[in-house]
Protein backbone atom coordinates (compact mmCIF):
# COMPACT_ATOMS: atom_id res chain seq x y z
CA UNK A 1 0.00 0.00 0.00
CA UNK A 2 1.50 2.94 -0.98
CA UNK A 3 0.95 6.52 0.47
CA UNK A 4 0.50 9.65 -1.24
CA UNK A 5 3.01 12.71 -0.33
CA UNK A 6 1.35 15.48 2.05
CA UNK A 7 1.52 18.78 0.03
CA UNK A 8 2.46 21.65 2.14
CA UNK A 9 -0.21 23.75 2.37
CA UNK A 10 0.16 27.15 1.26
CA UNK A 11 1.43 30.20 3.43
CA UNK A 12 -0.61 33.20 4.12
CA UNK A 13 1.72 35.13 2.03
CA UNK A 14 0.74 32.86 -1.03
CA UNK A 15 -3.01 32.86 -0.06
CA UNK A 16 -2.63 36.51 0.28
CA UNK A 17 -0.71 37.19 -3.06
CA UNK A 18 -3.36 35.07 -5.04
CA UNK A 19 -6.31 37.29 -3.47
CA UNK A 20 -4.34 40.64 -4.46
CA UNK A 21 -3.65 39.66 -7.83
CA UNK A 22 -7.40 38.86 -9.00
CA UNK A 23 -8.56 42.10 -6.94
CA UNK A 24 -6.10 44.05 -8.77
CA UNK A 25 -5.80 43.03 -12.00
CA UNK A 26 -2.62 41.87 -12.24
CA UNK A 27 0.69 40.41 -10.34
CA UNK A 28 1.58 42.20 -6.70
CA UNK A 29 4.80 44.10 -8.09
CA UNK A 30 6.42 43.68 -4.82
CA UNK A 31 7.36 40.68 -2.76
CA UNK A 32 5.39 39.72 0.49
CA UNK A 33 6.50 38.61 3.76
CA UNK A 34 3.67 37.45 6.80
CA UNK A 35 3.65 36.87 10.02
CA UNK A 36 4.35 33.09 9.16
CA UNK A 37 7.67 33.70 7.63
CA UNK A 38 5.85 32.38 4.46
CA UNK A 39 6.98 35.06 1.65
CA UNK A 40 5.17 35.20 -2.60
CA UNK A 41 6.21 37.32 -5.35
CA UNK A 42 9.09 38.32 -7.70
CA UNK A 43 12.68 38.25 -6.20
CA UNK A 44 14.83 41.08 -6.31
CA UNK A 45 11.58 43.54 -5.48
CA UNK A 46 10.56 45.37 -2.55
CA UNK A 47 9.77 43.72 0.40
CA UNK A 48 6.48 44.02 1.94
CA UNK A 49 6.42 42.65 5.41
CA UNK A 50 2.77 42.04 7.26
CA UNK A 51 3.95 41.27 10.94
CA UNK A 52 0.91 40.37 11.95
CA UNK A 53 -3.13 39.59 11.29
CA UNK A 54 -3.87 42.90 12.41
CA UNK A 55 -2.49 44.26 9.10
CA UNK A 56 -4.78 42.22 6.86
CA UNK A 57 -7.96 42.95 9.32
CA UNK A 58 -7.75 46.82 8.70
CA UNK A 59 -7.89 46.04 5.22
CA UNK A 60 -10.47 44.04 5.17
CA UNK A 61 -12.47 47.19 7.08
CA UNK A 62 -10.87 49.94 4.58
CA UNK A 63 -9.36 47.99 1.19
CA UNK A 64 -7.02 50.41 -0.28
CA UNK A 65 -4.56 53.24 0.69
CA UNK A 66 -6.28 53.85 4.18
CA UNK A 67 -5.78 50.27 5.37
CA UNK A 68 -2.72 50.41 4.28
CA UNK A 69 -1.76 53.37 6.04
CA UNK A 70 -3.21 53.13 9.13
CA UNK A 71 -1.29 49.10 9.10
CA UNK A 72 1.54 51.15 8.39
CA UNK A 73 1.73 53.63 10.39
CA UNK A 74 0.93 51.24 13.29
CA UNK A 75 4.01 49.38 12.58
CA UNK A 76 1.44 46.50 11.56
CA UNK A 77 2.99 46.55 7.93
CA UNK A 78 6.56 47.38 6.91
CA UNK A 79 8.29 48.50 3.65
CA UNK A 80 12.28 46.64 4.10
CA UNK A 81 15.28 49.07 2.95
CA UNK A 82 14.02 52.45 1.02
CA UNK A 83 10.38 53.20 1.33
CA UNK A 84 9.72 55.20 -1.62
CA UNK A 85 11.76 52.55 -3.94
CA UNK A 86 8.69 49.93 -2.62
CA UNK A 87 6.11 53.05 -3.66
CA UNK A 88 7.82 53.77 -7.10
CA UNK A 89 7.16 49.75 -7.98
CA UNK A 90 3.57 50.10 -6.97
CA UNK A 91 2.91 53.42 -9.21
CA UNK A 92 5.26 51.94 -11.79
CA UNK A 93 2.94 48.44 -11.89
CA UNK A 94 -0.20 50.69 -12.16
CA UNK A 95 1.00 52.74 -14.91
CA UNK A 96 2.70 49.60 -16.94
CA UNK A 97 0.16 46.83 -16.32
CA UNK A 98 -2.64 48.50 -15.63
CA UNK A 99 -3.18 47.45 -11.88
CA UNK A 100 -6.26 49.01 -10.36
CA UNK A 101 -7.68 50.23 -7.18
CA UNK A 102 -9.41 47.36 -5.77
CA UNK A 103 -12.98 47.87 -5.92
CA UNK A 104 -14.56 44.86 -4.35
CA UNK A 105 -17.84 43.69 -5.15
CA UNK A 106 -20.30 41.55 -2.61
CA UNK A 107 -18.69 38.32 -4.13
CA UNK A 108 -15.09 39.36 -4.01
CA UNK A 109 -15.72 40.98 -0.02
CA UNK A 110 -17.02 37.32 0.74
CA UNK A 111 -13.51 35.69 -0.68
CA UNK A 112 -11.26 38.36 0.92
CA UNK A 113 -13.41 37.10 3.83
CA UNK A 114 -12.85 33.75 3.58
CA UNK A 115 -9.34 34.12 2.89
CA UNK A 116 -8.80 35.60 6.14
CA UNK A 117 -10.68 33.53 8.31
CA UNK A 118 -8.90 30.93 7.37
CA UNK A 119 -5.73 33.30 8.26
CA UNK A 120 -7.38 33.70 11.97
CA UNK A 121 -7.30 37.52 10.81
CA UNK A 122 -10.73 38.27 10.97
CA UNK A 123 -12.13 40.60 14.42
CA UNK A 124 -13.56 43.27 15.08
CA UNK A 125 -12.68 46.51 13.63
CA UNK A 126 -9.42 47.68 14.71
CA UNK A 127 -8.82 51.22 16.55
CA UNK A 128 -7.76 54.34 14.55
CA UNK A 129 -4.64 55.45 15.12
CA UNK A 130 -3.64 57.65 17.27
CA UNK A 131 -1.80 60.38 14.82
CA UNK A 132 -5.35 59.99 12.68
CA UNK A 133 -7.24 63.31 13.14
CA UNK A 134 -10.90 63.09 14.32
CA UNK A 135 -12.94 66.55 13.08
CA UNK A 136 -16.18 67.16 14.08
CA UNK A 137 -18.85 69.95 12.72
CA UNK A 138 -19.28 71.27 9.85
CA UNK A 139 -17.08 71.03 6.60
CA UNK A 140 -14.92 74.34 6.70
CA UNK A 141 -16.90 75.75 9.40
CA UNK A 142 -14.49 77.93 11.53
CA UNK A 143 -14.11 75.96 14.37
CA UNK A 144 -13.49 72.65 12.55
CA UNK A 145 -11.02 74.39 9.82
CA UNK A 146 -9.12 75.36 13.34
CA UNK A 147 -8.82 71.85 14.51
CA UNK A 148 -7.93 70.96 11.02
CA UNK A 149 -4.88 73.35 10.99
CA UNK A 150 -4.09 72.65 14.79
CA UNK A 151 -3.98 68.96 13.75
CA UNK A 152 -1.12 69.39 11.00
CA UNK A 153 1.02 72.95 12.36
CA UNK A 154 0.61 72.63 15.88
CA UNK A 155 2.01 69.41 16.07
CA UNK A 156 5.28 71.51 18.13
CA UNK A 157 6.96 74.24 16.77
CA UNK A 158 10.60 72.03 17.56
CA UNK A 159 9.04 69.24 15.44
CA UNK A 160 9.87 71.76 12.49
CA UNK A 161 12.87 73.46 13.39
CA UNK A 162 14.19 69.69 13.53
CA UNK A 163 12.57 69.09 10.01
CA UNK A 164 12.81 72.55 8.44
CA UNK A 165 16.10 74.67 7.59
CA UNK A 166 16.54 78.04 9.54
CA UNK A 167 14.02 80.25 6.97
CA UNK A 168 11.67 77.64 9.07
CA UNK A 169 9.67 77.55 4.93
CA UNK A 170 7.39 75.11 4.67
CA UNK A 171 6.55 74.98 1.33
CA UNK A 172 7.78 74.86 -1.72
CA UNK A 173 11.73 76.08 -3.01
CA UNK A 174 13.25 77.97 -5.92
CA UNK A 175 15.91 75.61 -6.68
CA UNK A 176 18.59 77.70 -9.03
CA UNK A 177 21.49 75.64 -9.52
CA UNK A 178 21.69 72.22 -10.10
CA UNK A 179 21.89 69.16 -7.15
CA UNK A 180 25.38 68.85 -7.19
CA UNK A 181 26.36 72.59 -6.40
CA UNK A 182 26.75 73.78 -2.72
CA UNK A 183 23.42 75.43 -2.75
CA UNK A 184 20.94 73.62 -0.35
CA UNK A 185 17.52 73.86 1.08
CA UNK A 186 17.95 77.01 2.67
CA UNK A 187 19.32 78.88 -0.29
CA UNK A 188 16.25 77.28 -1.95
CA UNK A 189 13.69 79.03 0.06
CA UNK A 190 15.78 82.61 0.25
CA UNK A 191 15.45 82.37 -3.57
CA UNK A 192 11.40 81.86 -3.59
CA UNK A 193 11.32 84.15 -0.81
CA UNK A 194 12.95 86.55 -2.76
CA UNK A 195 10.97 85.82 -6.44
CA UNK A 196 7.93 86.44 -4.56
CA UNK A 197 8.46 89.77 -3.41
CA UNK A 198 9.96 90.66 -6.67
CA UNK A 199 7.13 89.07 -8.30
CA UNK A 200 4.76 91.36 -5.93
CA UNK A 201 6.84 94.53 -6.40
CA UNK A 202 7.29 95.34 -2.49
CA UNK A 203 9.13 98.72 -1.77
CA UNK A 204 10.19 100.15 1.48
CA UNK A 205 6.94 100.95 3.02
CA UNK A 206 4.55 98.97 1.06
CA UNK A 207 1.65 97.23 2.72
CA UNK A 208 1.95 93.04 2.39
CA UNK A 209 -0.65 91.01 3.48
CA UNK A 210 0.56 87.50 3.92
CA UNK A 211 -2.50 84.98 4.52
CA UNK A 212 -1.76 81.70 5.96
CA UNK A 213 2.12 82.84 6.86
CA UNK A 214 2.86 79.92 8.48
CA UNK A 215 6.49 80.30 10.45
CA UNK A 216 6.63 83.52 8.98
CA UNK A 217 9.39 83.07 6.63
CA UNK A 218 7.56 85.43 4.01
CA UNK A 219 6.72 88.06 6.51
CA UNK A 220 9.93 88.27 8.05
CA UNK A 221 11.96 88.59 4.74
CA UNK A 222 9.36 91.01 3.30
CA UNK A 223 9.75 93.33 6.40
CA UNK A 224 13.61 93.02 7.12
CA UNK A 225 14.89 92.76 3.00
CA UNK A 226 12.15 95.10 1.47
CA UNK A 227 11.09 96.76 4.19
CA UNK A 228 7.34 95.62 3.88
CA UNK A 229 4.63 96.70 6.71
CA UNK A 230 3.59 93.15 6.73
CA UNK A 231 0.44 92.23 8.58
CA UNK A 232 0.71 87.97 8.75
CA UNK A 233 -1.96 86.12 9.53
CA UNK A 234 -2.50 82.29 10.69
CA UNK A 235 -4.55 79.64 12.39
CA UNK A 236 -2.33 77.99 14.48
CA UNK A 237 -1.16 79.04 17.38
CA UNK A 238 2.42 77.82 17.94
CA UNK A 239 3.08 79.17 14.53
CA UNK A 240 1.93 82.72 15.22
CA UNK A 241 4.11 82.35 19.01
CA UNK A 242 7.22 81.73 16.82
CA UNK A 243 6.35 84.70 14.29
CA UNK A 244 5.99 87.01 17.01
CA UNK A 245 9.16 85.94 18.62
CA UNK A 246 11.15 86.44 15.52
CA UNK A 247 9.65 89.76 15.39
CA UNK A 248 10.81 90.59 18.55
CA UNK A 249 14.32 89.20 18.58
CA UNK A 250 14.92 91.15 14.87
CA UNK A 251 13.24 94.23 15.88
CA UNK A 252 10.55 94.19 13.58
CA UNK A 253 7.73 95.38 15.60
CA UNK A 254 6.79 98.27 13.99
CA UNK A 255 7.13 96.42 10.44
CA UNK A 256 4.74 93.33 11.53
CA UNK A 257 1.80 92.68 13.15
CA UNK A 258 1.04 89.19 13.54
CA UNK A 259 -2.75 87.99 13.71
CA UNK A 260 -4.36 84.72 15.18
CA UNK A 261 -7.56 84.32 12.90
CA UNK A 262 -9.85 83.08 9.96
CA UNK A 263 -9.33 84.39 6.83
CA UNK A 264 -12.83 84.98 6.75
CA UNK A 265 -12.23 87.74 9.41
CA UNK A 266 -9.44 89.59 8.13
CA UNK A 267 -10.69 93.30 8.15
CA UNK A 268 -8.34 96.43 6.87
CA UNK A 269 -7.12 97.29 3.95
CA UNK A 270 -6.61 97.45 1.11
CA UNK A 271 -3.33 96.59 1.29
CA UNK A 272 -0.47 97.05 -1.71
CA UNK A 273 0.14 92.90 -2.08
CA UNK A 274 -1.46 90.24 -0.57
CA UNK A 275 0.44 86.62 -0.74
CA UNK A 276 -1.15 83.10 -0.05
CA UNK A 277 1.89 80.69 -0.10
CA UNK A 278 0.19 76.77 0.16
CA UNK A 279 -2.74 78.32 2.31
CA UNK A 280 -5.74 78.03 -0.84
CA UNK A 281 -5.58 73.76 -0.27
CA UNK A 282 -7.09 74.00 2.92
CA UNK A 283 -9.84 76.27 1.78
CA UNK A 284 -12.39 73.99 0.53
CA UNK A 285 -13.76 73.46 -2.70
CA UNK A 286 -17.51 74.98 -2.35
CA UNK A 287 -15.21 78.18 -0.28
CA UNK A 288 -12.83 79.24 -2.53
CA UNK A 289 -14.83 81.68 -4.65
CA UNK A 290 -15.41 83.53 -1.74
CA UNK A 291 -11.73 83.04 -0.77
CA UNK A 292 -10.48 84.67 -4.34
CA UNK A 293 -12.87 86.98 -3.24
CA UNK A 294 -11.39 88.09 -0.12
CA UNK A 295 -8.03 88.13 -1.91
CA UNK A 296 -9.72 90.41 -4.45
CA UNK A 297 -11.27 92.81 -2.11
CA UNK A 298 -8.20 93.19 0.56
CA UNK A 299 -5.53 94.27 -2.38
CA UNK A 300 -5.93 97.97 -3.63
CA UNK A 301 -6.56 98.70 -7.18
CA UNK A 302 -3.58 98.27 -8.86
CA UNK A 303 -2.54 95.74 -6.50
CA UNK A 304 -0.43 92.32 -6.75
CA UNK A 305 -1.62 88.93 -5.57
CA UNK A 306 0.69 86.30 -5.60
CA UNK A 307 -0.69 82.66 -4.99
CA UNK A 308 1.37 79.71 -4.66
CA UNK A 309 -0.74 76.32 -4.49
CA UNK A 310 -1.09 72.72 -5.44
CA UNK A 311 -2.57 71.10 -7.74
CA UNK A 312 -3.91 68.04 -8.64
CA UNK A 313 -4.31 66.47 -12.30
CA UNK A 314 -8.42 66.98 -13.53
CA UNK A 315 -8.90 63.16 -12.55
CA UNK A 316 -7.45 63.00 -9.49
CA UNK A 317 -8.90 65.46 -7.08
CA UNK A 318 -8.11 66.14 -3.33
CA UNK A 319 -5.87 64.86 -1.33
CA UNK A 320 -6.00 61.47 -1.07
CA UNK A 321 -7.64 59.01 2.11
CA UNK A 322 -3.91 59.17 3.43
CA UNK A 323 -3.60 62.91 3.49
CA UNK A 324 -6.59 63.63 4.24
CA UNK A 325 -6.83 61.52 7.20
CA UNK A 326 -3.14 62.15 8.65
CA UNK A 327 -1.78 65.15 7.11
CA UNK A 328 -4.37 67.84 5.99
CA UNK A 329 -7.83 67.29 6.93
CA UNK A 330 -10.41 68.46 4.53
CA UNK A 331 -7.69 70.05 1.71
CA UNK A 332 -8.90 70.37 -1.71
CA UNK A 333 -6.99 70.64 -4.78
CA UNK A 334 -8.03 70.85 -8.10
CA UNK A 335 -5.95 71.20 -11.56
CA UNK A 336 -4.20 74.96 -11.95
CA UNK A 337 -6.75 75.82 -14.67
CA UNK A 338 -9.88 75.81 -12.54
CA UNK A 339 -8.07 77.81 -9.91
CA UNK A 340 -7.14 80.56 -12.48
CA UNK A 341 -10.91 80.74 -13.83
CA UNK A 342 -11.78 81.21 -9.80
CA UNK A 343 -9.67 84.30 -9.55
CA UNK A 344 -10.80 85.39 -12.43
CA UNK A 345 -14.26 85.29 -11.87
CA UNK A 346 -13.63 87.43 -8.60
CA UNK A 347 -12.44 90.07 -10.44
CA UNK A 348 -8.41 89.27 -10.43
CA UNK A 349 -6.67 90.09 -13.50
CA UNK A 350 -3.49 86.66 -14.60
CA UNK A 351 -0.58 88.13 -15.30
CA UNK A 352 1.56 85.41 -14.68
CA UNK A 353 1.83 81.40 -13.73
CA UNK A 354 5.12 79.60 -13.26
CA UNK A 355 5.23 75.62 -12.22
CA UNK A 356 7.59 74.82 -9.69
CA UNK A 357 6.60 71.02 -9.85
CA UNK A 358 10.08 69.62 -10.22
CA UNK A 359 11.22 72.01 -7.19
CA UNK A 360 8.62 70.54 -4.93
CA UNK A 361 10.22 67.00 -5.88
CA UNK A 362 13.84 68.37 -4.52
CA UNK A 363 12.33 70.33 -1.66
CA UNK A 364 10.50 67.24 -0.21
CA UNK A 365 13.65 64.84 -0.71
CA UNK A 366 15.41 67.45 1.10
CA UNK A 367 12.84 67.25 4.10
CA UNK A 368 12.83 63.34 3.74
CA UNK A 369 16.55 63.18 4.24
CA UNK A 370 16.62 65.14 7.16
CA UNK A 371 13.86 63.02 8.59
CA UNK A 372 15.99 59.93 7.71
CA UNK A 373 18.78 61.96 9.61
CA UNK A 374 17.51 62.27 12.52
CA UNK A 375 15.17 59.55 12.86
CA UNK A 376 15.94 58.56 16.17
CA UNK A 377 15.55 62.47 17.52
CA UNK A 378 12.04 62.39 15.75
CA UNK A 379 11.02 59.31 17.34
CA UNK A 380 12.13 60.89 20.80
CA UNK A 381 10.53 64.03 20.47
CA UNK A 382 7.08 63.00 18.48
CA UNK A 383 7.08 59.33 18.44
CA UNK A 384 7.60 56.35 16.20
CA UNK A 385 3.86 56.38 15.19
CA UNK A 386 3.78 60.19 14.08
CA UNK A 387 7.45 59.73 12.68
CA UNK A 388 6.20 56.54 10.53
CA UNK A 389 3.32 58.86 9.27
CA UNK A 390 5.79 61.94 8.21
CA UNK A 391 8.71 59.26 6.53
CA UNK A 392 4.98 58.01 4.68
CA UNK A 393 4.13 61.32 4.00
CA UNK A 394 7.19 62.70 2.57
CA UNK A 395 8.20 59.55 0.57
CA UNK A 396 5.13 59.72 -0.87
CA UNK A 397 4.74 63.12 -1.67
CA UNK A 398 8.22 63.66 -3.33
CA UNK A 399 7.11 60.41 -5.71
CA UNK A 400 3.82 62.53 -6.63
CA UNK A 401 6.07 65.44 -7.56
CA UNK A 402 8.35 63.52 -9.37
CA UNK A 403 5.84 61.57 -11.55
CA UNK A 404 3.75 64.69 -12.15
CA UNK A 405 0.54 63.59 -10.19
CA UNK A 406 0.72 66.97 -8.37
CA UNK A 407 1.81 70.42 -9.09
CA UNK A 408 2.42 73.33 -7.25
CA UNK A 409 2.01 76.72 -8.91
CA UNK A 410 3.00 80.54 -8.44
CA UNK A 411 0.17 82.78 -9.84
CA UNK A 412 0.27 86.39 -10.00
CA UNK A 413 -2.57 88.39 -10.41
CA UNK A 414 -3.78 92.04 -10.16
CA UNK A 415 -6.61 94.19 -9.40
CA UNK A 416 -7.23 96.20 -12.09
CA UNK A 417 -6.93 99.98 -11.57
CA UNK A 418 -9.22 102.90 -12.86
CA UNK A 419 -9.66 102.13 -16.61
CA UNK A 420 -8.21 98.77 -16.70
CA UNK A 421 -4.64 99.73 -15.42
CA UNK A 422 -2.51 96.76 -14.12
CA UNK A 423 0.48 99.08 -13.12
CA UNK A 424 2.95 96.17 -14.89
CA UNK A 425 5.65 96.72 -16.48
CA UNK A 426 5.86 96.12 -20.42
CA UNK A 427 9.09 94.85 -20.65
CA UNK A 428 9.91 91.55 -19.32
CA UNK A 429 10.25 91.55 -15.28
CA UNK A 430 13.74 90.64 -14.05
CA UNK A 431 12.28 88.78 -12.20
CA UNK A 432 14.99 86.33 -11.46
CA UNK A 433 18.81 87.66 -11.89
CA UNK A 434 20.47 86.86 -9.37
CA UNK A 435 18.80 84.50 -7.43
CA UNK A 436 21.48 82.06 -7.04
CA UNK A 437 23.43 84.43 -5.29
CA UNK A 438 21.54 84.97 -1.97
Amino acid sequence: MTTAPLTARPGAAHRLAALAADFLGGPLPVRLRAWDGSESGPAGAPVVVLRSRRALRRLLWHPGELGLAQAYVTGELDVEGDLARGLRAVWAARREQGLRPPRLTSADRARAVATAVRLGAVGPRPPAPASQARLRGGLHSRARDRAAISHHYDLSNDFYRLLLDDTMAYSCGYWTKDEDSAFGPADAQRAKLELICRKLALQPGARLLDIGCGWGSLTLYAAQRHGARVTAVTLAREQAAHVREQVAERGLEHRVEVVCQDYRDIEGGPYDAVATVEMGEHVGDAEYPAFAGALHRLVRPGGRVLVQQMSRGSGAPGGGPFIEAYIAPDMHMRPLGETVTLLEAAGLELRHTESLREHYTRTVNAWHRTLEERWDRFGALVGEETARVWRLYLAGGALAFEEGRMGVDQILAVRPGPGGASGMPTATPAWYEGLDRL
